[in-house]
């Protein structure tokens, strides 16, 4: 047998950091900017973490990608920026603020992205971060908005856990798009930007099961890199559930329900996928992203230095791993 060509995908050392807890960084910053970085309701995951800040005295901007999923966008890819109608203000070419008329173009119709329907929960204006540049202009978009809107944290938010995947596991279904952002953070860093990364809902998106995500997190914490969980509360908890009744989301959804102490095994994606509920389900997990890139997300190691969206898809296509970029071009040509 021909050896599997992801297992050229290794962790590169076990650096150990002493680095403050999630916590005290929440609340020694003045402003958080916290991004879903999955796409789609990966928004309403960046909104647990806002509310978890502000209950600690710290105020957060919202944000997501400008990649919607498949039935609400049918065309394959996120929208770059040029393509995004009735924008509040563009900051920078990967980055623009989304209120309630914001949408996209997706040939000659319109849809609302998940980020303008928070804008109209939230009253107030939602970043957009558009990925395809790839990780050097991610991250110089991410340092504008934060100076722009006097945020000197950034948390890199994924609602699932498949951002600390290795490549191989066999639920992994959409690895490009967390990998691209979090390949952004060391750059993010050194443009003098605070950055953790966060999991929010482990195993809530049908991918990886929670207890790899449990094994992906074990593997950072041994590099040194666990910076401790963020607070959920009751009221917290109120708050995401009315937020879902604006913006459509299914793992957030879950994760929400695993805070509430839910468990067994529920049905997403119109029955294609299972999420197993548990009580990490209904955490939000923070990690030094350095850290992690050296460990357990092999896969945004693999695109630190990627030029575009376009490149990073094919350095995993040709390692084997299928991508959402692959699956919603195969979609949109009638071949699935």
């Amino acid at each position: 047998m021909s050896p599997d060509p992801r297992s050229s995908i290794q962790a590169s050392g076990d650096r150990v950091v002493d680095a403050p807890l999630a916590i005290d960084r929440v609340r020694a910053a003045e402003r958080l900017l916290v991004v879903g970085i999955g796409g789609g309701g990966d928004v309403v995951g960046a909104l647990a973490v806002a509310e978890s800040a502000r209950s600690l005295g710290t105020d957060a901007v919202v944000g997501g990608l400008t990649w919607e999923r498949r039935p609400v966008d049918p065309t394959p890819g996120p929208r770059r920026i040029d393509e995004i109608v009735d924008a509040v203000e563009i900051l920078h070419p990967a980055v623009a603020l989304a209120g309630p008329r914001t949408s996209g173009r997706s040939g000659s119709s319109r849809f609302s992205f998940a980020e303008s329907r928070m804008a109209a929960f939230l009253g107030e204006h939602v970043v957009l971060l558009d990925p395809n540049p790839g990780p050097a202009v991610i991250a110089d978009g991410l340092a504008t908005a934060a100076a722009a809107l006097a945020c000197d944290l950034v948390v890199l938010l994924d609602v699932g856990g498949d951002v600390l995947a290795h490549g191989h596991e066999s639920g992994l279904a959409s690895p490009l798009a967390d990998a691209l952002v979090l390949a952004a953070a060391p750059r993010l860093s050194t443009l003098g930007i605070d950055v953790i990364a966060a999991v929010f809902g482990a195993g809530c998106d049908g991918e990886l099961h929670p207890d790899e995500v449990a094994e992906r997190h074990q593997e950072v914490a041994a590099a040194g890199g666990d910076l401790g969980d963020l607070p959920l509360s009751g009221e917290h908890l109120d708050r995401l559930e009315s937020a879902i009744t604006t913006v459509v989301t299914e793992a957030s959804a879950m994760a929400i329900r695993c805070a509430r102490g839910e468990t067994g095994e529920v049905p997403i994606r119109s029955g294609r996928r299972t999420v197993v509920l548990t009580p990490d389900g209904g955490r939000i997990r923070c990690v030094d992203p350095r850290v992690a890139i050296d460990s357990a997300a092999r896969l945004a190691k693999l695109l630190l230095d990627a030029t575009d969206l376009e490149d990073g898809h094919r350095r995993l296509t040709d390692l084997g791993i299928r991508t959402e970029l692959a699956y919603e071009r195969d979609a949109a040509a009638g071949l699935l």
